[in-house]
């Protein structure tokens, strides 16, 4: 083996491992936030909008790094799933770019957060709370077109698990943020909570199953 191919071995594990850490860091950040800022309630409230407030740096810092980390893991999952599978890594590549997006245009402030913040749905939506919101969907949508192509790919590959997964993280997360929207007197804020805990999960199983296949080569 030629020493670039072997640093090309080595680098596909590394990326393919941000993927697995990618979710973790976004979830524990952002959580620990919300724990330690006032006015925050998970029942009401999405993760975005801490980026409004004193403090609203670090989660905008967090959208940054982790949609880097998802970006780096979509290279992975192209050179690992190649040469046939590359719409699972464009379309995860698509995610990573929204959360930078989202991070340049914040969500804007919404019942009652940041403190101060008038109680309720907001009334108007900003340009920036508007292209955040696009950001959001294009993103949870590629997301969720990334699990179901690689549900295609895992089933043509024999690995009936994750094609399971996949299949079912896509149909989850497309229900999940959608269907909170659609169905009245509904939060729309649990079904968001789902799919990006089903979104994080199903990206950490997926790099860590790749990182165990390349190794093994």
């Amino acid at each position: 083996m030629t020493s670039s191919s072997q640093a090309g071995a080595t680098a596909t594990p590394r990326l393919l491992g941000l993927g697995v850490l990618a979710g973790p860091i976004y979830l524990v950040v952002g959580i620990a936030q919300a724990l330690l800022r006032d006015g925050f309630v998970f029942a009401k409230h999405p993760l975005s909008v801490l980026a409004n407030g004193p403090g609203g740096w670090v989660q905008t810092a967090n959208f940054v790094v982790t949609g880097l980390m998802v970006i780096a893991a979509a290279v992975g999952f192209r050179r690992a799933l190649a040469p046939k599978s590359r719409a699972v890594s464009w379309f995860l590549g698509t995610f990573g770019a929204s959360m930078l997006v989202a991070a340049v245009f914040r969500a804007d402030p919404m019942d009652g957060f940041p403190v101060g913040t008038p109680n309720g749905p907001p009334t108007t939506i900003s340009t920036s709370g508007l292209v955040h919101f696009a950001a959001g969907g294009l993103g949870f949508v590629s997301l969720a077109i990334s699990c179901l192509v690689a549900a295609w790919v895992m089933s043509r590959r024999n690995v009936p698990s994750l094609a399971r997964l996949s299949l079912l993280a896509g149909l989850i997360i497309l229900l999940g943020f959608f269907g909170g929207m659609a169905v009245p007197n509904s939060s729309p804020v649990l079904g968001i909570w789902i799919a990006v805990v089903v979104g994080w999960t199903w990206l950490a199983v997926m790099s860590r199953q790749l990182i165990r296949a390349e190794v093994g080569r």
